[in-house]
């Protein structure tokens, strides 16, 4: 909140005075930090019973007289930001204060705590007691108020509310006939795709289970479909992605429903140059973009299933000058990011179930909760660093970092020479990189296996390929080149001549795929090269067989697949 904000907000709590969502305190110099969790189990048990998404622990307020007196109450917001880890130890299910404000008054200095609301259907303990307010007093939560949190279904979908005045009218047309063709591309294999072509819209969209049996629009379907004007059935819950750019230069955009076209549009205002890697032993460097397109949209489109619009809050991404960060509100819903890293775990609950199907059945994401494990293993094909997940910075918002350059030359080097490496190594050895700390047994095990180097306190990546035999060198030196390095000299071909014959395709790649292959196995990785690149929408042939004649794929093809 700005400085006017805040003392807007401050005004307003002073004129409704003290309630049960509202607390005022001298804390002229100390508080007990105790007393303070309890509070804050009082005021996000009390939010919640309420139907509020906060309460107010205000410092600096009499409570008896209405005035500001003024708090010293840690100065220094160093310290004043500590009180957020301190607090969060003692709660359930771990939380804390959404923002701890300073403002700076006429008559002294005010520190107001902004408490989240409980989660719904769980209410909220400090060491593990549960408290709620009796007019101004603490006490404890009575049964009939646990029993009514608890009674709350922690399922209830907020995106499944159908909108009674919107109609198909609502819709974006282009949206709609990119939904068909994702929604094929999805279930083409057991649906007949002149069956699709006949259905009605209404009849695709229940399909989709975007509208009800009846035809009713549900918020998903206007989140996802809806004209950038839908959106306003939706207020006051924000439904807007935003593209910011931080560094030298700064620039935003926002971009409104339909979020199936929006995230590509997004993607297409990220600066997406190409960096190097160079691996040992290799002479050539190898070229990639510093973002991968299948990356940033999985991330983006789990920040909009997962988005708790009940916050009132923009999907926010953020391009920095060697990362992105994307933030999205409320706490990860089913268990911990780095349960996902390796795709065997399967989420049991979604936090927004239509619209998370809705985003299934039009091929956006899937139920499996593979996403997270599909950017983890699209990094380290990339020799890049993993992502990053951040939940506990503030555990009522997910953000994730995507990195866009090479941290530690040793590491990519690694993942480019030791392909057999299991992937929860590669996740530690990730956390080395990053000078994050790792379990002492972990340390032992990458340490004799030579992969790490020093002491615990300050491990790093071997550099490994130094202490190879000159046949493992050469083996490495061999080793095939990325899909990624692959396909663009395709791209840049085509790009240059206008189409190619595969004859012509194979004499330009021919020596680059590398890897030790005869002629045979050769010809055989550039089809299946060119067959991946036809699939994902890429380039185009005119017909099947040796005699095709390959460019690259029409505007149009290209914007339907990028929008799905």
């Amino acid at each position: 909140m700005t400085a006017e904000e805040l003392h807007q907000t401050l005004e307003a709590l002073i004129a409704d005075w003290e309630s049960e969502v509202v607390e005022f305190k001298r804390a002229q110099q100390n508080f007990s930090t105790p007393d303070i969790g309890k509070y804050f189990s009082a005021l996000a048990n009390e939010a919640n019973l309420r139907g509020h998404v906060r309460g107010w622990l205000v410092f600096g307020v009499d409570d008896k007289t209405r005035t500001v007196t003024g708090s010293a109450y840690r100065m220094g917001r160093e310290r004043l930001d500590g009180i957020k880890h301190e607090v969060a130890n003692g709660l359930a299910p771990r939380m804390t204060f959404r923002e701890v404000h300073e403002l700076d008054s006429d008559s002294g200095r005010v520190v107001m705590f902004e408490v989240p609301a409980a989660p719904r259907g769980l209410p909220v303990s400090w060491n593990g007691h549960c408290y709620a307010r009796e007019g101004e007093s603490l006490a404890a939560l009575a049964d009939d108020k646990r029993d009514e949190i608890r009674r709350q279904s922690a399922d209830e979908d907020w995106t499944a509310v159908v909108v009674p005045e919107a109609t198909l009218e609502d819709l974006d047309a282009v949206a709609l006939s990119a939904a068909r063709t994702a929604f094929l591309t999805k279930h083409g294999e057991r649906l007949d795709a002149d069956d699709v072509a006949d259905w009605s819209d209404a009849t695709f969209l229940a399909r989709c289970r975007l509208s009800t049996p009846g035809g009713g629009l549900t918020r998903a379907a206007l989140l996802l479909l809806g004209k950038p004007a839908a959106a306003l059935y939706l207020a006051p819950h924000m439904a807007q992605l935003t593209w910011k750019l931080v560094g030298q230069e700064t620039a935003y955009e926002h971009f409104d429903p339909p979020f199936l076209l929006a995230t590509t549009r997004l993607y297409r205002k990220v600066r997406n140059v190409e960096i190097p890697i160079q691996p040992e032993g290799q002479m050539a460097q190898v070229r990639l973009a510093k973002y991968d397109e299948a990356i940033v949209l999985e991330a983006l489109h789990n920040c909009i299933a997962h988005q708790d619009y009940e916050w009132h809050a923009r999907v926010l991404v953020t391009e920095h000058p060697y990362k992105l960060t994307f933030e999205s509100e409320g706490r990860f819903f089913d268990g911990r990011p780095e349960d996902y890293a390796t795709g065997d775990r399967t989420p049991r609950r979604y936090r927004n179930p239509t619209l998370v199907a809705g985003m299934v059945a039009l091929n956006m994401i899937d139920t499996m909760g593979t996403g997270i494990g599909k950017m983890v293993r699209g990094q380290i094909r990339r020799h890049l660093p993993l992502p990053d997940h951040d939940v506990a910075g503030d555990p009522e918002r997910v953000k994730v970092t995507l990195h866009g350059r090479v941290i530690d030359p040793a590491y990519s080097r690694m993942l480019i020479a030791r392909t057999d490496l299991p992937l929860s190594d590669v996740v530690t050895l990730d956390r080395v990189q990053k000078r994050l700390p790792i379990a002492k047994t972990d340390a032992a095990r990458l340490r004799k296996a030579g992969l790490v180097e020093g002491r615990r306190s300050n491990l790093h990546v071997s550099a490994g390929l130094a202490q190879l035999t000159d046949q493992q060198a050469e083996v490495i030196a061999n080793r095939r080149q990325d899909d990624l390095f692959l396909g663009k000299l395709v791209v840049d071909y085509l790009t240059e001549y206008g189409s190619a014959t595969r004859p012509e395709i194979d004499r330009m790649l021919s020596g680059k795929v590398g890897g030790g292959l005869t002629a045979s196995q050769e010809t055989r990785r550039i089809a299946h090269l060119l067959t991946v690149m036809r699939r994902e929408g890429r380039i185009a042939v005119d017909r099947p067989g040796p005699g095709g004649i390959w460019t690259l794929a029409a505007p149009d093809k290209d914007h339907d697949s990028e929008s799905t």
